[in-house]
C-alpha cells in the first residue's frame, strides 16, 4: 500500500468539491456549501490562483485533501499559510494521510520560510483536536473568530 501526495490538477475541480461537500457533512455543515466545481475551478486553476489543493492518494486512489492560501502576518512581517480545509474519507483514516498532508504543508513552511501553518477545529470535533494535538499544534485560544457576512456584510460595504 502507498500513499503520495500531489498537487490538485486542473479538470479535478470536481473531486476537490466532492472532498468539501464530505468535509462538510462531515461538520453538519452541508446545507452552508454552495460553492461550485466552476468556481472552485476557477479559485485553484485560474489565470491568478490564490488558494492552493494538495490531494492524498493511496494506492493511487484519491482519499483525502488539503486546501490552503498564504496568509501574511504584520508582527513577523512574513507569510505563512491558512489551511482551509483537512479531510481523510472515514474508510482511509488510521493510516497517517492526515499527517502526511500536514507534513507537506509544515515541510512548504520550512522551504519557504514561513513562521506559521495555522487553521481553525470545530470545538465539538474531539477527533482532529486529538490529532492536532499529537502533531504539536497549540490552541489559540485567546482569540475569538468574528465574521461578517450577507446582509451585514453588504451594508457595511455600502457605507461610501
Amino acid at each position: 500500500m502507498t500513499l503520495s501526495i500531489r498537487p490538485a490538477r486542473s479538470g479535478e475541480a470536481g473531486l476537490v468539491l466532492s472532498f468539501v461537500k464530505e468535509l462538510a457533512e462531515y461538520e453538519k455543515l452541508l446545507h452552508e456549501v454552495i460553492a461550485t466545481e466552476d468556481e472552485i475551478a476557477a479559485s485553484l486553476f485560474g489565470d491568478n490562483p490564490r488558494v492552493f489543493c494538495d490531494i492524498a492518494e493511496w494506492d493511487g486512489e484519491p482519499v483525502g485533501f488539503a486546501l490552503w492560501f498564504y496568509t501574511y502576518s504584520t508582527f513577523r512581517g512574513r507569510h505563512g499559510i491558512w489551511l482551509e480545509d483537512l479531510f481523510v474519507r472515514p474508510g482511509q483514516r488510521g493510516r497517517g494521510i492526515g499527517k502526511a498532508l500536514m507534513a507537506r504543508l509544515a515541510q512548504r513552511c520550512v522551504a519557504e520560510d514561513l513562521p506559521r501553518l495555522a487553521w481553525w477545529v470545530l470545538n465539538w470535533n474531539e477527533p482532529s483536536r486529538v490529532f492536532y494535538r499529537s502533531i504539536g499544534a497549540k490552541a489559540q485560544d485567546e482569540w475569538t473568530v468574528k465574521r461578517l457576512e450577507g446582509e451585514a456584510l453588504a451594508k457595511l460595504g455600502a457605507v461610501g
